[in-house]
């Protein structure tokens, strides 16, 4: 479990604290756990979801992605949503501009009929955000939403990885794949 007292350490801290449930559960996944990270219980808070914004901010960073290389990030609505504009309204207090879209699972059928909804990000450079994966399902069916548009997605960063395959699932896609947090930083031990 990470213990020095930084931006990233009071994030595991807040998460466990805020979003770990021990018993058993049935994931998006079909998988059987016995714990549940409910990370909406965090990426929502008020002192858990900025700091999202800022550690995602920094791990893409430590991962040579800097704010200049990124347009816009986002990912599959419902989980993506809060960590894609955690992490806009972190740039933007940094003085740096990054959008964030929405993936819808599918098109609207009326409207507009977009798929991606917020700035056009047709030509643009995208990172595909989720607050955390178990199969990594949701970033690859935002991963393809995107490359529809006309993205270039650079990177997948989730704020909790589970250990549970989704990172190759991901870099299958040719997509790197980078975790702000690890289910051991929760104190969890994988499954």
């Amino acid at each position: 479990m990470i213990t020095n007292d930084t931006p990233k350490a009071r994030l595991a801290e807040l998460i466990c604290t805020l979003s770990v449930e021990r018993g058993e559960f049935t994931l998006a996944s079909g998988r059987t756990s016995n714990y549940y990270v409910d990370m909406r219980r965090s990426t929502l808070h008020h002192e858990a979801g900025p700091l999202i914004g800022h550690v995602m901010l920094d791990m893409l960073e430590e991962n040579g992605l800097s704010a200049d290389d990124i347009d816009a990030v986002g990912g599959l609505t419902m989980g993506a949503d809060p960590v894609a504009t955690a992490i806009m309204h972190a740039a933007a207090s940094r003085g740096l501009d990054i959008d964030a879209f929405v993936v819808r699972k599918a098109a609207k059928d009326h409207g507009m009929k977009r798929q991606i909804e917020g700035p056009d990000i047709a030509g643009r450079r995208v990172v595909i955000v989720e607050d955390t994966s178990t199969t990594g399902g949701s970033p690859v069916t935002a991963i393809a939403a995107a490359r529809e548009a006309g993205a270039h997605v650079l990177a997948v960063a989730v704020v909790v990885d589970r250990a549970t395959g989704a990172a190759a699932k991901i870099e299958a896609e040719g997509v790197p794949y980078y975790a702000a947090l690890g289910i051991a930083d929760l104190g969890v031990e994988a499954e």
